[in-house]
C-alpha cells in the first residue's frame, strides 16, 4: 500500500473508489475543505487526478485485503475518519466487517440484515410491499424459484439478476427488456451458470427521462438531507446507468416524502438513494431500487446544485448539521460525456431543451477549477494523433 504524503492527519474522511462516483465526492469534499484520503487499485482512475485530497494504493476494494488496507489508512489519522464507500462490493465488505472496523471508522451503514436484504432485488421487492411503497409487480426466477408463473406477469418486463455478481458483469449487459416468457427462458439458459437468480418485474412505461432519483444521507437522529433529478439520457437506452440528468423540483416534494416514509419504516440511515420510474400511462411514480450505504453514481449533481451529501455525510458522524441547502441559479446538469455520447449516437433523444433549457451543464470530468481528471484522460489519445501525425509527416 502506497500512499502520497507522510505523516499524521487530523480528523478527515476516506473515500473508497477512485472511478467517476468518486471523483464527484472527492470534488464534494474539496469544496467543503474536508481532509480526506481516496483509495483505489491504480493510479490512472479519473479521481487520482483531482487536486483534491491525498491519494492511496490499496491492493483490493473489497475482500479481506481491503479490510486489512482500511484498517492501515485508518492507522494514520490522529481521529477516526469517516469512510465514504462509492461501489456496492465494498458495502458488501465493510457490512460483514463491521465490528473489525467500527473501532478505526465513522462508518455511514444501516444494520447489517436491513443492508443484505436492500441489497438484493427481490428481498427490497418484499420489503416494498410489505410497507406501501409504489413498485411494479415481480416474480424471482432462478435455480430454487417457487412455482411463480411468468403468465402473471404483464410483458414487456425487465430482466436483471438480483444481486450484483462481477461474473455476471463479464458477461452480461446490466438489465434486459423481454418482451415474452420465452425470452426469460432463454437468457436464464445462459445466465444460469454464473447467478442463481433472477427478478423478473413488469415494465414500466416511458422514456429515459421518465426515471428519477431521491439521493440522501440519512442522520440516525437528524433530518434527512435529500436532493431530487431525473434523468435526461442513459446508457445502454431505457436499461442502463445515468448519462446526463438534471435537478426535479417539480417532482421533489412527493419523492422525498415516499423515500422518506420507507426508509424511515425500515430503519435506514447513512448515504443511499432510492430510483424512480414515472409511468406515462398512470402518471404514478414507481421505486425501482434503492442505492444502500454508498454515493451514486451522478451523485455530484446534488453537490452543483446547493445540495453536498457527501458532506453532510462527515457532519453527521460528528453529530453536526451541513449548512442550508445553497442557492444556485441557473440550475445546474450534470453529464458523462462518454455515456451521453454513445446514447445519442444510438439514437436516443435529448430533451432537456423542452423540459428546462435554463439548465447550465457540467462535464462530469472537466471543470476549470480542477482540470487534470479532464486532461489526464484526454491525453493518451493526444499521444495517439501526435505519434499518426510524425509517422505521416516526420
Amino acid at each position: 500500500m502506497t500512499m502520497k504524503g507522510a505523516g499524521r492527519k487530523s480528523a478527515g474522511a476516506v473515500v473508497a473508489g477512485g472511478e467517476l462516483n468518486g471523483l464527484g465526492v472527492a470534488r464534494s469534499l474539496g469544496a467543503a475543505r474536508v481532509p480526506f484520503v481516496l483509495l483505489d487499485t491504480h493510479a490512472t482512475k479519473p479521481a487520482f487526478a483531482t487536486r483534491f485530497g491525498k491519494k492511496c494504493i490499496v491492493r483490493a476494494l473489497h475482500g479481506p485485503e481491503f479490510v486489512e488496507d482500511l484498517l492501515a489508512v485508518a492507522s494514520r489519522f490522529s481521529e477516526k475518519p469517516v469512510l465514504i464507500l462509492t461501489e456496492e462490493r465494498s458495502v458488501v465488505t465493510v457490512s460483514s466487517a463491521r465490528e473489525q472496523l467500527a473501532d478505526a471508522f465513522h462508518l455511514t451503514l444501516p444494520a447489517r440484515s436491513l443492508t443484505e436484504d436492500l441489497l438484493d432485488k427481490m428481498r427490497f421487492q418484499r420489503l416494498a410491499e410489505r410497507h406501501g411503497l409504489s413498485v411494479p409487480r415481480a416474480i424471482s426466477f432462478g435455480k430454487e424459484r417457487r412455482e411463480d408463473p411468468l403468465s402473471n406477469l404483464r410483458f414487456p418486463c425487465v430482466l436483471k439478476p438480483t444481486a450484483k455478481s462481477a461474473e455476471y458483469d463479464r458477461h452480461f449487459a446490466k438489465a434486459y427488456k423481454v418482451s415474452a416468457p420465452s425470452e426469460v427462458e432463454d437468457l436464464w439458459s445462459r445466465m444460469r451458470e454464473v447467478i442463481d437468480e433472477l427478478i423478473v418485474q413488469e415494465w414500466i412505461e416511458g422514456a429515459d427521462s421518465d426515471v428519477y432519483f431521491c439521493l440522501q444521507y440519512r442522520g440516525s437522529e437528524s433530518p434527512s438531507c435529500s436532493f431530487v433529478g431525473r434523468k435526461i439520457c442513459q446508457w445502454p437506452p431505457l436499461v442502463g446507468g445515468t448519462a446526463s440528468c438534471i435537478p426535479a423540483p417539480e417532482a421533489a416534494a412527493a419523492l422525498i416524502s415516499a423515500t422518506d416514509k420507507f426508509f424511515e419504516a425500515v430503519g435506514f440511515f447513512g448515504i443511499g438513494s432510492m430510483e424512480f420510474k414515472r409511468d406515462r400511462r398512470d402518471g404514478q411514480f414507481y421505486a425501482v431500487e434503492p442505492t444502500v450505504g454508498r454515493t451514486d453514481y451522478q451523485e455530484e449533481i446534488a453537490t452543483l446544485n446547493g445540495v453536498n451529501i457527501p458532506f453532510a455525510a462527515y457532519c453527521g458522524a460528528f453529530g453536526q448539521l451541513p449548512p442550508p441547502r445553497g442557492h444556485v441559479d441557473p440550475p445546474a446538469g450534470w453529464r458523462d460525456p462518454f455515456g451521453y455520447a454513445k446514447a445519442r449516437l444510438a439514437g436516443a433523444p435529448d430533451p432537456v431543451v423542452e423540459l428546462n433549457p435554463r439548465i447550465d451543464f457540467y462535464d462530469a470530468y472537466f471543470r476549470a477549477s480542477d482540470p487534470m481528471p479532464f486532461l489526464k484522460l484526454k491525453l493518451p489519445g493526444l499521444k495517439r494523433r501526435l505519434r499518426r501525425h510524425l509517422i505521416t509527416h516526420g
